[in-house]
């Protein structure tokens, strides 16, 4: 029998490797940068073209390779890191050229243009898809540039699996602010299809973390900084009342290298309870160091998990170092830290108990009952405001929408839909009302959100939002990405009724807004783009995105009170819409609980 066992060819075998490291744009991004920092530089430039699909090449300033290294470095299991086992578990570097460049090399069309500080002539190297195509010397800049073309040209399964150009470029732009955070002492510089995205002058943590996400993070970070026996906390955490409704600008480093953690991000969470409202969650940038015995980086491929050997004592810890800092800007009562942590040979700690005082500026409260003249109007309505919105009254004439409605489900429940019967709120949350086959249950969220959703939608599809004109345009910081999303959706924006104009490098001007929309300019704005990227993961059209985005911020939330009329208006608006029976996030908007069902109850 012959044998069937054989070495696959090193082309194939990078490609598998490869599907490891190499999983989309931003993993290239990824490993460049790190291998920039791990050279010593001190200015790193990206450069991208359709959101890395065309283009990625990182130029940095370090002392570059030889000849000899930079052809080793395109070669599987090679690094100038580990030369012994031991070397595994004390690793605080990220990676020299190495390994990574092997899978990327196996993917793409690569070029590496690299010279040592003290020679006069560095070397080139052109290869595609792990076979070598080039190499010979050459005059350039000091440092190294490696610049990857059209990743995945040989693989077009998996590129054909790379999302949208505004999907991978959110996940380039996420890996770029976690290295360019973890590294203030590095400029850095983004430039994105030819225009610069971020300019990064090297400097201080604090002042990183302005650069990347604006002049408006200047007020409201609170600085973290504790020291014990063999472990290190420090960082910034943002003032409670600029807590956001989306999770993004949470970071942990370990080592100086980012990682995810529920676990430590519910240490954190824990520490601002009963400061800030449900659903809403605080900006940190939290760095650990640790003795690298003390962990294991090595459970994960991309190296963003990581095991502590005492997790519940790394949980209280940084509790009670985020506790502290708060504290130590009068925002919580203030906390013994050296009397609740005794710290042992494993770091073993004891638990603290702080007793919590009533922060109500900080929860959400309930809705004042609104005059409603204008109903028609008043459905459309956001404040903005934590997780409540207010209604409120408008002195001009009402705007009336109509939509189109086929034959389905919800056309027939407005028409069993019996007029002055008795009709009332479940904790705030439900309508109730009698139809012909028994009790309709309506939630009111989801029913307003797809109200809301298909009039937008209307709005993008005919460009015909209506705007209000603002007596006092406000002015709006971005950060530089964020700036970059608003300019790219200009058009969309306008469509839906909001009037903007770039103010400065990276701040709009918001001079109208949405007619039918009402409350906090600048919180509905900076709502509707948040809410807009955290949609980005789902892979929406453009314009499907924003109307959900802004149907999502300017809905109504649990807890508004309606009366009477109010609720008549939303069943009948909702039963007018095309699609009555979804939210647009698929949740349903209504149940009914039929005769015969709520006879059982009583047999």
């Amino acid at each position: 029998m012959p044998d069937i066992i054989k070495l696959l060819p090193d082309s194939l075998a990078n490609q598998i490797a490869a599907g490891e490291v190499v999983q989309r744009p931003a993993s290239a991004v990824k490993e460049l940068l790190e291998n920039a920092i791990d050279a010593e530089a001190d200015f790193i430039k990206l450069i991208v073209k359709d959101a890395g699909k065309i283009l990625i090449q990182v130029m940095d300033n370090g002392k570059g390779m030889s000849a000899t290294d930079a052809r080793m470095s395109l070669e599987r299991h090679a690094t100038s890191k580990i030369s012994r086992s031991e070397d595994l578990f004390s690793i605080r570097t990220m990676g020299f050229r190495g390994e990574a460049l092997a899978s990327i090399a196996a993917v793409s069309q690569m070029e590496i243009k690299t010279c040592q500080q003290d020679e006069e002539l560095g070397s080139l190297i052109a290869i595609e898809a792990s076979e070598v195509k080039k190499q010979e010397p050459v005059a350039c800049d000091k440092g190294t540039s490696i610049a990857v073309k059209n990743l995945f040209y040989n693989v077009p399964a998996r590129r054909n699996f790379l999302k949208s150009n505004g999907v991978e470029m959110k996940h380039i732009v996420d890996e770029f602010q976690r290295i360019a955070l973890s590294n203030p002492g590095v400029g850095f510089s983004l430039h994105n299809n030819d225009l610069e995205v971020y300019n990064l002058p090297k400097g201080k943590l604090s002042q990183r973390i302005v650069h990347i996400f604006g002049k408006n993070y200047q007020e409201q970070l609170v600085t973290c900084d504790e020291t014990l026996e063999h472990i290190n906390i420090y960082g910034y955490v943002g003032k409670p009342e600029f807590a956001k409704k989306t999770r993004g600008e949470q970071f942990f480093f370990v080592n100086n290298r980012f990682i995810k953690s529920g676990y430590l991000n519910h240490a954190v969470s824990n520490a601002f309870q009963g400061l800030i409202a449900e659903g809403t969650f605080p900006f940190y940038v939290l760095f650990i160091g640790i003795d690298p015995k003390h962990i294991d980086i090595n459970v994960h491929p991309t190296k963003t998990e990581i095991k502590f050997d005492d997790e519940r004592t790394a949980y209280t810890l940084v509790r009670a170092a985020v506790r502290q800092a708060l504290a130590t800007h009068n925002i919580t009562p203030a906390l013994d830290f050296t009397a609740d942590i005794n710290l042992g040979q494993k770091l073993a700690v004891s638990r603290e108990t702080i007793k919590e005082k009533n922060y109500g500026q900080f929860r959400s409260t309930d809705l004042q009952q609104s005059n409603l003249e204008n109903w028609d109007r008043l459905f459309d309505e956001n404040k903005g405001k934590g997780d409540i919105d207010d209604f409120k009254k408008h002195d001009d004439q009402a705007v009336t929408l109509t939509f189109g409605s086929e034959i389905n489900s919800g056309k027939e429940l407005a028409e069993s839909h019996e007029k002055g019967k008795p009709i009332f709120q479940l904790h705030n949350r439900y309508i109730v009302t009698q139809v012909k086959s028994g009790m309709l249950l309506v939630d009111q969220q989801a029913a307003h959100e797809r109200v809301l959703y298909e009039k937008y939608t209307l709005y993008l599809e005919k460009k015909s939002g209506a705007s209000q004109q603002s007596l006092f345009p406000e002015a709006v910081s971005l950060n530089p990405s964020d700036f970059a999303l608003v300019m790219e959706m200009e058009e969309e924006i306008a469509s839906l009724g909001f009037l903007i104009e770039p103010f400065g490098k990276s701040d709009v001007l918001i001079k109208g807004m949405p007619a039918e929309v009402s409350g906090n300019e600048k919180d509905i704005f900076e709502g509707l783009i948040d809410q807009f990227k955290k949609n980005v993961e789902l892979s929406l059209p453009k314009k499907e995105n924003l109307a959900r985005a802004l149907a999502k911020r300017t809905g109504l939330k649990i807890g508004s009170r309606l009366n009477e009329q109010e609720m008549e208006v939303l069943i009948d608006q909702l039963f007018a819409c095309k699609n009555a029976n979804y939210a647009p996030n698929g949740r349903s908007t209504f149940h009914i609980l039929e005769i015969s069902n709520i006879e059982n109850y009583f047999k």
